[in-house]
């Protein structure tokens, strides 16, 4: 199942600097991983925001709550889920 995902990221501003270092490099090291694995499919920036709009591609909503909650920033992220499906008018044949 693909999921539109829009997490806005929120760490507090009295965090030490360097917990809030070692928090980002964790999370870049978990979302390579995921991208690597295909279920993190697609990440973009959101302009002028702490925050990024995802495609992941998992086998339904528990494996995306599980992955989500694996994040290294979920406790400081405001997370959107949106379920997504095909359209019958895309021409493309694999974008499920």
């Amino acid at each position: 199942m693909l999921f539109h995902v829009r997490m806005d990221v929120r760490i507090p501003l009295d965090l030490d600097p360097g917990i809030a270092a070692d928090l980002k490099a964790k999370e870049k090291a978990r979302f390579q991983d995921l991208q690597l694995a295909g279920q993190w499919r697609h990440i973009w920036r959101v302009v002028g925001e702490y925050a990024n709009v995802s495609i992941f591609d998992v086998a339904d909503n528990t494996e995306l709550h599980d992955l989500l909650l694996s994040l290294p920033l979920f406790p400081y992220m405001q997370i959107a889920v949106t379920p997504l499906c095909r359209h019958p008018s895309s021409v493309h044949h694999d974008d499920r």
